[in-house]
């Protein structure tokens, strides 16, 4: 990871491609642009240390899983670089095509707690960045007055499996990226674990 990072143009062809890919797409259950995400996720990544391939791998770390599969990543590949493929790849819980039923969650969710492990820095930076900004966003809404106790209705699963997710992240990244940033979500989770209604998984 480098110190002293400047952007360049390279950054600049990857917000707007991001721009382009999830431009019409928010974050779910509210009216803010999912590109917010992808910029803090970046900002974040830098932030601790990123070097720009990997903020760019932050900005595009959800277009494979999320829009267009195997075929978004071979672009990305194409447009950006095997390094940046390889780390929004390796973020990626599926590289079906959009639309295709994707396996299981817990399937998938146990899967990529799996694949953390021996993963390099690289990869589980920006996996931790994702995932404190979702998670910090989780807590800020659950402190909405507007929102509180609701934010758990936005998620397709159980509070107590969305909690074990998170759990299970903060455990993982405890033990492979230990720091800060790790024990900034195992934080959150905690609190969030706390403020959360008791349900079964």
């Amino acid at each position: 990871m480098s110190q002293g990072t400047l952007l360049t143009s390279r950054f600049e062809a990857a917000m707007l491609y991001v721009l382009h890919v999830h431009g019409g797409q928010l974050r779910k259950g509210t009216p803010v642009p999912y590109a917010a995400h992808l910029l803090a996720v970046a900002a974040t990544v830098l932030e601790y240390g990123g070097d720009e391939e990997m903020a760019m791998a932050a900005l595009l770390h959800d277009a494979a899983e999320d829009q267009g599969g195997q075929a978004r990543l071979d672009d990305i590949r194409s447009r950006f670089g095997n390094r940046v493929g390889d780390i929004v790849e390796a973020c990626s819980d599926s590289l079906l095509e959009t639309g295709k039923a994707k396996a299981p969650w817990r399937q998938r969710k146990e899967r990529y707690i799996r694949h953390l492990s021996g993963r390099p820095p690289e990869v589980l930076l920006v996996s931790l960045a994702d995932k404190v900004h979702n998670a910090r966003s989780i807590l800020r809404d659950l402190h909405k007055p507007d929102i509180g106790q609701e934010i758990w209705g936005r998620f397709s699963q159980p509070v107590a499996s969305t909690l074990w997710y998170y759990r299970a992240l903060a455990n993982a990244f405890q033990a492979h990226l230990p720091g800060q940033l790790a024990d900034e979500l195992a934080q959150i989770v905690g609190t969030l674990e706390a403020a959360a209604p008791k349900a079964s998984a």
